[in-house]
């Protein structure tokens, strides 16, 4: 069930998914015995979700809005799904505010796609049952980055289309057929999993096995994912809380801060968390050619727990804004998963 249920995952191209060495990291992490397991940067979900499929109990965590509601629909949501008639209702003509319309007019999308994208999002709001409404935004946002070259929006327009049948396709298209794939990823795996939308840093959360993938410092590549993300993390927001810059093209707003995204604030953000988690067991995924790099890791996380193991997987990163750089030798680096006991 755990194999075929996984393929049931909505993957996107997110930059820093794990989906294309999942396997490599369960030979690892297969071999410990846990039962629950919080996920505590959950970014695409696909080490929640894949957890999930094992029959563990999952507590998954983000500081994006986006990935937190992706992980409510798919991971914390163990039943409900859209009818076809939420689906009529999704996509029923309304009066709203064109607030996509009239602020990002010829900057990501058509004023058709901007016109969808306002109904959509009026209708989304009124759904009462969260659960729906988590699968019609993860839909909706799987949907903007179909649509969008590289599936970032750090650029006006199609400057990367390449073409692709998912160039081609409508946003109404791909909202319509990434219901159908959240619908068939919902499902019960015998555990109440949790969906967090908080900083990791102030979380605590009691698990077995806490495993962390935190965004990743290096100076040779861009950590921001609110900067690439901001327009589906807007859209399901609905802009609340946000302000939106206006002087940046792509209308963007401040990014999200996180301790991780600094060298000189890394270390101590790493050293607390493992202070925090020291009574469970540690599994970090982490790149070589990031600080603090392998040595120093080991040697923080060895301060809480006596024995630390590091596993390489060779891994080639070609997210984002850097497909253009695969093949490249300054590109392959290795993924290293640390496990503390």
């Amino acid at each position: 069930m755990s194999t075929e249920q996984f393929q049931q995952f909505p993957g996107t191209r997110y930059m820093g998914s794990k989906n294309k060495i999942i396997a490599s990291l369960w030979k690892y992490l297969g071999d410990i015995e846990f039962e629950s397991v919080l996920d505590a940067f959950g970014g695409s979900n696909v080490i929640g979700y894949f957890l999930k499929c094992q029959g563990k109990k999952v507590i998954t965590n983000d500081f994006l809005t986006f990935s937190y509601v992706t992980s409510k629909a798919i991971i914390e949501n163990s039943s409900e799904r859209l009818t076809s008639e939420d689906i009529k209702l999704l996509l029923k003509s309304n009066s709203n505010n064109k607030f996509i319309q009239t602020t990002f007019r010829d900057i990501f999308y058509s004023e058709e796609e901007n016109k969808f994208l306002d109904v959509v999002s009026k209708n989304i709001s009124q759904l009462e049952n969260e659960y729906k409404a988590a699968i019609a935004l993860s839909s909706l946002v799987r949907a903007c980055v179909k649509k969008r070259s590289r599936g970032i929006f750090t650029f006006v327009g199609e400057r990367y289309n390449d073409g692709r049948v998912d160039m081609q396709k409508t946003i109404k298209e791909h909202f319509i057929e990434s219901i159908e794939i959240f619908n068939n990823a919902v499902f019960d795996n015998g555990f109440r999993n949790k969906a967090y939308n908080k900083r990791t840093e102030v979380m605590n959360v009691k698990a077995d096995l806490v495993y962390l993938d935190p965004p990743y410092f290096t100076p040779k590549s861009d950590n921001d994912y609110t900067r690439r993300y901001h327009f589906v993390e807007g859209l399901v927001k609905n802009w609340k809380g946000l302000e939106i810059q206006e002087h940046s093209i792509v209308k963007k707003f401040e990014s999200y801060k996180t301790p991780f995204a600094k060298r000189d604030t890394a270390y101590t953000a790493f050293d607390s968390l493992f202070k925090t988690y020291k009574n469970s067991i540690i599994a970090i995924s982490y790149s070589s050619n990031s600080f603090p790099n392998k040595e120093e890791l080991c040697e923080m996380l060895s301060k809480y727990k006596s024995n630390v193991i590091v596993h390489e997987i060779d891994h080639t990163y070609s997210f984002g804004n850097q497909n253009h750089k695969i093949g490249n030798q300054n590109n392959r680096v290795k993924e290293y998963l640390f496990i503390g006991k």
